[in-house]
């Protein structure tokens, strides 16, 4: 799903260089061929036409590397968790130490020191 949006946002990226690329067609349409937007007065608007829709491609060029990044690697055939870790065997190795008396749900009972009653456990301010 990744990928898709990864598409999506370098057809946007596109957008820009392709009305660029449009608008050097048109100027260069108008004069001719390439000795006469010089005679016409076209050769700055041409650089500036040129120079822009290559800063356009500055952001489309990590994008489109990015989209074969990733399709290269998910073609291959590495497991997706690499790091070895199992949550559901930690989930069951932390209920086989749990002591069998711990009701779940009720909170443990906390010892005392001055012989008072426990406190009972809160989340958020202290009231004394």
């Amino acid at each position: 799903m990744r990928t898709f949006k990864s598409v999506f946002v370098a057809i946007g990226a596109i957008g820009p260089v392709i009305y660029g690329g449009t608008l050097l067609y048109y100027f260069l349409d108008i004069s001719g061929s390439l000795r006469n937007p010089k005679s016409i007065g076209l050769t700055p608007t041409l650089l500036g036409v040129g120079v822009v829709g290559l800063l356009f491609c500055i952001p489309l060029v990590p994008k489109i590397v990015r989209i074969f990044a990733r399709l290269r690697s998910s073609g291959s055939d590495a497991p997706d968790d690499e790091s070895g870790f199992d949550a559901d065997a930690a989930i069951a190795r932390y209920m086989a130490q749990r002591s069998p008396q711990a009701v779940p749900g009720s909170p443990a009972a906390r010892p005392t020191f001055g012989g008072g009653a426990a406190r009972r456990p809160g989340f958020g301010r202290r009231v004394r």
